[in-house]
């Protein structure tokens, strides 16, 4: 350890030593510049489902919002549009206002919390098969690989000096990589307006200029995270390596090394138990270390920067075949399965290990919210209705003695259907309303068309004329809204509002 020298006491003697640490110290750089990390390609069953997820994710971000859906009116025909503009979702068949956000917020609760459930029994399975991060890094790797070749010749390549043949595969990678990129950018604009109309507007340069700054700094984003950063991301840029460890217990499933197995460690085994000395199965053959797209060394223990993308077991697994020994020297296991293996046990995984407080809290939350969601779905009315009333003031008394009160009612129709409603006003005895814009039309009920996918707002004015009904200056009443000629059964909403009048004098 670098010793601590306070140079402003003139009573201290520097002896040579200490010289030559303060000297190694000052020259020291605090940083570390990235070592490249070249992760070799391998087979198995970690890598095919990595390769499956991957197609898959990507084929649903990239084709998703290319998918059609009927809708009647002016919304676009996207099976899934954010619309911002108009502050509507669509998924589908299900269509979300913006008083309706607390879908949304439900949804988010139940990624969250899903993801708790999946680290308490799987570890960092988001990190390692389902992350952005690891999947767009997964890609990026692969292109470099059947462009510039396997880990090998990429760390050739790295060291050999520049040349037409570097400069060409080197400019031939990244080129794949930017057009990922604009890719990656361009479609996720995609999701919040009609798809074929905005690419139209990108490609004849008449989209929003928002629309080219987003795609401008994803496409950024994405060809240095993926192509340079990488690893840096998950352990430096991430928060969940470091969340994740209070979401783990004993009987949480990790990518683990069985020292109990594997160690000694030796690579001339039969060498080795020639002169017979103990080994383990460990060769020390480093196949796992190779494949790391972490670049860390699983043998080293349980560690911040191990995404458990398992490809270190697919590795070693090989090995073991090819040395006759049983797989499963690296595999998923549980600290408490590791431990009883270390005792001499030999206790195996099963499926009974996944019901533990932990988990089913985890489940019993999750679960809870999507009921919740799926029942309010399923039961939500498609009309909504919504009075605002005339504050300034909040009443008139007319020339006749009539005391008048003024409201915005807002009837919102969520269906892709022209509807009609019947607008009534009760519990307020000798009250009319009367609809600003039709002329001479007065009584207790209107007849009032909303358009498809709609909100219309009408201003009444109510009236009332019996002075007797005025108990107090503020007496409750309600707006009742029917559906006539439904194709269905009627909705109804009603709305509780207040009729202001002068107050009583004592």
């Amino acid at each position: 350890m670098v010793q601590i020298i306070n140079t402003l006491d003139p009573a201290h003697e520097v002896d040579t030593h200490d010289a030559e640490a303060v000297n190694k110290a000052e020259n020291r750089s605090l940083y570390a510049s990235r070592a490249a990390i070249h992760p070799k390609s391998v087979h198995g069953t970690f890598r095919r489902l990595k390769w499956i997820l991957l197609v898959v994710l990507l084929g649903i971000y990239y084709i998703a919002p290319w998918l059609r859906w009927d809708r009647p009116g002016d919304a676009p025909d996207q099976a899934i549009l954010i619309d911002l503009a108009n502050r509507r979702f669509y998924f589908f068949f299900i269509e979300i206002w913006p008083q309706e956000f607390y879908y949304v917020a439900g949804l988010l609760i139940m990624a969250g919390v899903g993801l708790f459930l999946v680290t308490s029994l799987f570890g960092r399975a988001w990190c390692g098969y389902a992350c952005p991060q690891t999947v767009w890094t997964d890609l990026y790797i692969w292109v470099e690989s059947k462009i510039e070749g396997d880990r090998n010749a990429r760390i050739r390549l790295d060291a050999a000096p520049w040349s037409a043949g570097k400069l060409l595969k080197r400019g031939s990678t990244m080129l794949v990589w930017l057009l990922i990129a604009i890719a990656t950018g361009g479609f996720w604009v995609f999701y919040f307006a009609d798809a074929p109309t905005l690419l139209r507007e990108l490609v004849t340069g008449q989209a929003a200029s928002v629309a080219y700054f987003t795609i401008a700094i994803l496409t950024a984003t994405t060809f240095t995270f993926a192509g340079f950063m990488r690893e840096q991301v998950c352990t430096y840029m991430c928060p969940w390596p470091r969340i994740q460890g209070a979401m783990l217990d004993e009987e949480s499933l990790i990518v683990t090394y069985n020292a109990w197995r594997g160690e000694p460690r030796m690579a001339g085994r039969k060498k080795a138990e020639a002169q017979g000395l103990k080994v383990g199965d460990c060769v020390d053959c480093n196949a796992c270390v190779a494949v790391c797209p972490m670049g860390i060394d699983i043998r080293d223990g349980n560690q911040l920067e191990c995404i458990n993308c398992a490809l270190c077991i697919d590795a070693c697994d090989a090995v073991m075949e090819k040395i006759g020994k049983p797989k499963g020297l690296i595999n998923y296991t549980t600290s408490s399965l590791y431990a009883a293996n270390v005792a001499g046990k030999n206790e195996h995984w099963n499926w009974r290990h996944l019901l533990r407080p932990r988990t089913a809290i985890y489940f019993t939350m999750w679960a809870g919210v999507g009921i919740a969601m799926l029942v309010t779905l399923l039961n939500r009315t498609q009309l909504d209705v919504n009075v605002v009333p005339d504050r300034n003031p909040l009443y008139v008394t007319l020339s006749d003695g009539a005391i008048r009160n003024g409201y915005t009612v807002k009837i919102l129709n969520k269906r892709q259907e022209e509807r009609t409603f019947r607008l009534t006003v009760e519990n307020l005895p000798g009250a009319s309303m009367e609809m600003v814009g039709e002329q001479g039309q007065k009584g207790t009920s209107f007849d009032i068309r909303v358009a498809p996918d709609k909100l219309k707002a009408v201003k009444i004015y109510v009236t009332t004329s019996d002075p007797g009904v005025i108990v107090s200056d503020r007496v409750n009443f309600d707006f009742r809204v029917e559906e006539l000629n439904p194709n269905g059964q009627a909705e109804t909403a009603a709305y509780d509002a207040i009729f202001h009048a002068p107050a009583k004098k004592e």
